[in-house]
């Protein structure tokens, strides 16, 4: 990118106020600079992103096309400004025009594409595929509402319209031209051509306009600029003069038309009832189509190859089981449209999807009703239902031993059509998203399918983007790092390992001591301003941020500040350090115990937080609307990094990775990508507890696990429970009765209690650690130079080389 002065930037901000939005500088407000600033980055990129695509046509790339229901980009403004190597120079034009730069990135809205770490995941593999140079771009959807706005009024979640799209989004341009048309219901007629082959037509459907707004993925000072492509659902305009001339017809056009922006309106509609359920499928299936008719009509468009050698540039990367249907929607436009055979359209399909798993989580591995994606779909469950015969035969004729399993096997079965399993049937790649995960997988969840296709199943790691998790989000941290190893990291980032080497150079830790303190002084104003406590940035800054669900255990750390707070009654004037406990997280909102224990987190502090009687040694903050510009405040300042999901669980975590690469500390279990880190830092720089993976599927599969032995034997869990059930935690004695009886009467299904007093001692010897500072130090600075290894570059490296088989271009 053309380096820019202070000076010339400062012209141009001038030029597009005055321009654009028809002020000059002095009554510019923070949000007119904002898109002043974005105007001129875009102007930036726009070349190379035309440069880039064109490239790729040039030099008939292998392009991998990565479908996800969530991208949770975060801000771009800072980010591209970042990429584009502008963000100093921005940062100091804005200065000397009387502006301040976080002030100006703030006027940013996050953008509402994604709910948790699956949705920042793909965010992070895309700035990955551009900063590596790969050809490879994202599919999703363009959603007018995010998942939610959250508040806490009372101390209860209160869901918001997340309305992102409110003002304009300056980083996407909409192309009109490239809409493409999508069917739902109707009816299909089949019909045999002359050579005897089958043709099927549609009548009836309900038709949907699929308009594409592409938004561009910047790489890190390369010029390389992918494509992030989301759709829009609108209607097909087809005039009716007579059906206009009634208003009865116009106002029935007008509900249909609601009805199809519906598509795109919401990221994940409550799912509850029968029309819940059927716009999330619907959601799915608009994805799908829409992306795989755009995606073979650049094939076409840009090779001279039959469609029969897709897989030669094509490769589809399919996000979880949400994008499945793009499966039997390839073999659809193969033999409808293209004309091949079942056979050929079978081969090429299978050689060109690969799916990554995120869940052990029966509960998350989707299924669908068989009549209802029937109706909905009828062409398209014609086609699983044959992929389903073929499969459930094959199984039959050729594994003996595997016949007594078709049902457990089957594509459709019991009524539901189960679509991790036609993820699996229709990839040529599958893949875990941790090396337990993947384990997981092979030796319990999908035993069968392994011993079916050993040859298909892969791990590959998670990995973040240090470029938005260090370098953006902890500049003062990077600068310290680069003056100590040089700047070699930001593109090498497993070269932060020279780190190592520095771990007892106390001149070095006091720096690090620095940086970190000067972080949680921020978040500590932050706090102040938006909650009003005051927290001490001295104490233990102990931090649990992602989705509320009961497998990830909020209320075990939860748990852990009652049993605190109650000794702190007790005794007041015991040597204990401070601490902080920072949650933030959001619960879906049919989520029902989810939200309770956000409930309980949120009474628990208005108790905690304003008692005298404990002199300031324990405060709880849950900060609202956890997205990932809160995260970027919080992930700097934190000491321990909470990851204490019940193991067997958690399929890798992002969070953990994040908060490592800025030193803190993980306290967790051996779950998901935690086991990876505990293999590299060791156990002395890193603090595991609890049960492990198999120990937690023995209790599910052999029992002997009583959660009523341990109330009945622990007076410290007996306390709690009774101060939850007695309403010693609420305005009335039946607030948290839900909470106690889920513990005892469903037998404590995610082990808290049986965790509870490992979890008490691990805590213990964090604190220990936490007051030889030397100690704690040289363990952050340990953690910080292995946390290269789970850079989403090193990732992506992989993905590309044994799934994807593109090259750099």
């Amino acid at each position: 990118m053309p380096q820019l002065t202070a000076n010339h930037l400062k012209d141009r901000l001038v030029k597009r106020l005055i321009i654009d939005r028809g002020i000059e500088v002095s009554d510019a407000t923070n949000k007119d600079m904002y898109y002043a600033l974005s105007y001129i980055v875009n102007d930036e990129i726009m070349p190379n992103w035309f440069k880039t695509n064109k490239s790729y046509g040039e030099k008939q790339a292998k392009q991998v096309y990565y479908l996800s229901m969530e991208f949770l980009i975060g801000r771009l403004l800072e980010s591209n400004l970042l990429n584009c190597g502008m963000l100093d120079v921005a940062k100091e034009a804005l200065e000397e025009l009387g502006f301040h730069s976080e002030f100006v990135f703030a006027e940013e809205r996050d953008a509402g594409l994604g709910n948790g770490g699956l949705g920042r995941l793909a965010a992070c593999f895309l700035d990955s595929l551009a900063s590596l140079h790969y050809p490879g771009h994202g599919y999703g959807i363009r959603y007018r509402y995010g998942l939610f706005e959250q508040r806490i009024i009372h101390g209860n979640q209160v869901e918001l319209p997340d309305y992102w799209l409110k003002d304009s989004y300056p980083w996407e341009t909409r192309k009109e031209e490239e809409a493409v048309v999508i069917q739902f219901h109707g009816k299909v007629h089949m019909f045999k051509r002359n050579d005897g082959s089958l043709e099927f037509k549609y009548e009836n459907t309900d038709k949907v306009l699929a308009v594409p707004y592409d938004i561009p993925v910047v790489g890190y000072k390369n010029e390389v600029v992918n494509t992030l492509r989301l759709w829009s659902a609108e209607p097909v305009l087809e005039q009716n003069a007579e059906a206009m001339e009634e208003n009865r017809e116009f106002y029935r056009d007008l509900d249909h038309q609601h009805s199809i922006e519906q598509i795109s309106g919401f990221l994940y509609p409550d799912d509850s009832n029968y029309e819940g359920k059927e716009l999330r499928l619907k959601q799915q299936y608009f994805l799908v189509s829409s992306s795989i008719q755009n995606i073979l009509k650049k094939f076409k468009k840009g090779h001279r190859l039959p469609v029969s050698r897709l897989s030669e540039k094509v490769v589809i990367q399919i996000n979880d089981t949400h994008p499945s249907l793009a499966i039997p929607e390839m073999m659809r436009i193969l033999m409808d449209e293209e004309r091949l055979d079942w056979d050929t359209a079978w081969e090429v399909t299978t050689k060109v999807f690969a799916y990554t798993n995120h869940t052990t989580l029966s509960e998350a591995l989707e299924t669908w009703p068989q009549e209802m994606l029937q109706n909905l779909l009828p062409r398209i469950y014609m086609i699983i239902d044959e992929i389903n015969e073929r499969f459930c035969k094959s199984i039959w004729f050729n594994y003996e031993e595997l016949r007594d399993k078709i049902p457990e096997l089957a594509i459709i079965a019991h009524g539901r059509v189960h679509m991790a399993r036609l993820a699996i049937v229709g990839s040529f790649s599958v893949n875990g998203v941790a090396r337990i995960h993947t384990e997981i997988l092979k030796k319990k969840e999908m035993r069968d399918f392994y011993s079916l296709f050993p040859e298909k199943f892969n791990n590959k790691t998670n990995g973040i983007t240090h470029r938005r998790w260090l370098l953006q989000a902890n500049p003062k941290l990077a600068d310290v790092i680069t003056e100590v190893i040089g700047p070699q990291w930001i593109k090498r980032p497993k070269q932060l390992i020279s780190l190592l080497k520095y771990s007892n150079d106390k001149a070095l830790l006091e720096k690090f001591n620095r940086v970190k303190h000067e972080n949680k002084k921020a978040l500590a104003n932050y706090i102040h301003q938006h909650t009003g406590i005051l927290v001490d940035d001295q104490s233990i800054f102990d931090v649990q941020i992602k989705r509320l669900h009961e497998y990830k255990r909020q209320l075990l750390n939860i748990f852990h500040v009652i049993y605190l707070y109650n000794e702190l009654k007790e005794n007041p004037n015991q040597d204990m350090t401070p601490h902080t406990f920072i949650f933030g997280a959001k619960a879906a909102p049919s989520y029902y115990v989810a939200k309770e224990v956000i409930k309980l987190i949120n009474t628990v502090a208005s108790i905690v937080n304003y008692d005298k009687d404990i002199q300031g040694k324990l405060k709880v903050i849950f900060l609202e609307n956890y997205n990932v510009s809160l995260a970027e405040k919080i992930i700097p300042a934190a000491d321990i990094s909470e990851q204490i999901s019940t193991a067997s669980k958690e399929a890798s975590g992002t969070g953990n990775m994040k908060m490592m690469m800025n030193g803190a500390i993980t306290l967790g279990t051996m779950d998901g990508a935690n086991i990876e880190i505990h293999d590299l830092v060791g156990d002395s720089n890193i603090f595991i507890f609890g049960l492990t993976a198999d120990e937690v599927l023995h209790y599910y599969q052999n029992g002997g696990y009583n959660a009523r032995d341990i109330y009945n034997t622990d007076d410290r869990v007996k306390r709690i429970l009774d101060q939850l059930n007695q309403g010693e935690f609420g305005k009335h004695d039946i607030e948290f009765k839900d909470i106690f009886y889920n513990i005892l009467y469903h037998n404590d299904p995610y082990f808290v209690l049986k965790d509870f007093e490992p979890y008490l001692e691990t805590h213990e010897l964090a604190e220990r650690a936490y007051r030889d500072r030397l100690t704690w130090l040289n363990m952050s600075v340990t953690n910080i130079a292995y946390s290269g290894k789970f850079s989403s570059d090193q990732t992506i490296r992989e993905y590309a080389t044994d799934i994807w088989k593109i090259k750099q271009v």
